[in-house]
């Protein structure tokens, strides 16, 4: 999942000597626990079965440095793995969540795992108990699977406060998982293999960084698959003086306001209507308006926010008074007030009721609320009774201080560069340059408002590379939110774009 950026909390100096020790024998126990390890067999839809093994076990993730503590680890970090037995050259895929501050179950039991938590299809919240089902749809008919949970998520965790600064940041995010892809390929006698990256949302950003990353490591990633994508946060983020969400928002604002019967007219028709309807608004109109500003005359002004009107279903009232400028919580809270109720984020097809008082207080984003129990529920209960992993501490599904306290900022950069927003499309592009074999594979949701795939579309038409290099490059849609394999045929689709690809 892809939280929007939040300014960074100024963390304490340091921790209180009882929570130091605590946290640092805490780290020393995790490291050194014996792995977890399972057994089990999966039918596959395609036909065949699967006898799998899982290995859950903590790696030390040492960062290196000029330090003189600088070959110590500084993190313990959780990795599941499903491998097949007898093929050690077979493809690896490494797969990761986001938020930043997510752990890593959304992808491991919602897709690619051979087990998975079953939701309804509609993005609505099922009624417990919740448990994992076998899944025919696992990518592990395509290469082993290993699951990494970032420090502070799961129950992965930072040696000290000065190895969690270290690491709870982009640059150092990179390098963490970076180093624990290399030690466990190492570990298990793996560079025999062909390397696979798998990242969600937040995901995406890390996992363009790593794929170059690994280059310099030694490590050749044959390929990349980019699950609603975020590798440039300032076509995601709104904030003052940057209106480019604002264009690339609006068509996925239009497909959802068409599912949810807001629209009228030709727009209304059907979602690729909508959709449509509003990429062309964008390209021919809407880009070059927000460009001028106040300088586009009233006439002008007037057309505009009679077609934004029509677009997403807003009144026009409403959008003079946000200045042709619809933000994302706009949309949420206005969308469907006259029904009193809230739109979700990460998955648009879903609402929420609005408190009494229809407040704009963003209490929760109903797109999420209806899975993240379900999984996190179902995950304890596979982990504990499936796994072996009877570990009694909170398993941090999604941490929110992670969130709250990232570092941004890149290194390495110039001081003009640095100021801007979080970027890794430029790591990818390199990464795609430099290596004439690596491809990518982006997945996006047509109902996903946080990383919308108009905004995703916009991401990979800007990465620097000649466009013999880019035929490298496949998109494909979804008619579900973030988390599209939630939905059945999405996941089915999904797993048949995965085959082909790799195929290809």
């Amino acid at each position: 999942m892809a939280d929007t950026p939040t300014p960074a909390a100024a963390p304490p100096a340091s921790l209180p000597d009882d929570a130091a020790k605590r946290q640092k024998a805490r780290f020393e126990q995790l490291l050194g626990s014996a792995p977890a390890r399972s057994t089990g067999q999966v039918a596959l839809a395609s036909g065949g079965t699967l006898d799998y093994a899982v290995t859950a076990e903590f790696l030390p993730v040492v960062l290196g440095g000029s330090e003189p503590d600088a070959q110590e680890p500084k993190a313990a970090v959780l990795t599941t793995a499903y491998t097949v037995a007898g093929h050690a050259s077979r493809p690896v895929c490494f797969a990761f969540n986001g938020g930043p501050g997510s752990a890593s179950i959304w992808l491991h039991l919602g897709a690619l795992g051979p087990k998975r938590v079953v939701v309804p299809d509609d993005g609505s919240m099922p009624p417990a108990p919740y448990g994992v089902q076998d899944n025919p749809h696992t990518w592990l008919e395509h290469f082993d699977l290993v699951f990494i949970d970032p420090p502070h998520t799961g129950w992965s965790l930072a040696a000290d406060e000065a190895a969690r600064k270290k690491v709870l940041g982009t640059d150092g995010d990179i390098a963490c998982f970076s180093e624990v892809i290399r030690l466990w390929l190492t570990r298990h006698r793996r560079f025999g293999s062909p390397v696979y990256l798998c990242g969600e949302s937040y995901g995406t950003t890390r996992g363009a960084g790593i794929a170059n990353q690994l280059h310099e490591l030694g490590v050749v990633v044959n390929g990349t698959i980019l699950v609603s994508l975020a590798m440039d946060l300032q076509s995601i983020v709104f904030a003052p003086g940057n209106d480019l969400p604002y264009a690339l928002f609006l068509p996925a604002f239009a497909n959802v306001s068409q599912y949810h019967g807001l629209l009228q007219g030709p727009q209304a028709a059907s979602p690729e209507a909508a959709r449509a309807a509003a990429e062309a608004f964008v390209q021919e109109d809407y880009a070059a308006a927000l460009l001028a500003g106040a300088r586009m005359s009233e006439k002008t002004r007037s057309r505009l926010a009679r077609r934004l009107a029509e677009l997403t279903g807003l009144s026009r009232t409403l959008v003079e008074e946000k200045n042709l400028r619809i933000s994302d919580q706009t949309y949420f809270f206005e969308a469907l007030r006259h029904r009193g109720l809230i739109v979700g984020r990460l998955e648009a097809r879903s609402t929420g009721p609005m408190a009494a008082s229809r407040t704009r207080d963003w209490e929760f984003d109903p797109g999420i609320e209806a899975i993240a129990a379900p999984y996190a529920m179902a995950a304890m209960r596979y982990f504990s009774e499936t796994l072996g992993l009877g570990l009694e501490q909170r398993y941090m599904v999604i941490n929110g201080d992670v969130n709250r306290g990232w570092n941004w900022i890149r290194g390495g950069e110039s001081e003009a560069r640095r100021m801007g927003y979080t970027c890794t499309s430029t790591d990818l592009a390199q990464a795609l340059r430099r290596n004439p074999h690596f491809k990518v594979l982006a997945a996006s949701g047509r109902y996903d408002l946080g990383t919308p795939y108009s905004a995703s579309d916009w991401s990979l038409a800007q990465l620097d590379a000649p466009a013999e290099v880019l035929q490298r490059v496949t998109h494909r849609y979804y008619d579900a939110g973030h988390m599209m394999y939630t939905r059945q045929a999405d996941l089915v689709q999904l797993k048949a774009d995965l085959a082909a690809w790799m195929a290809a």
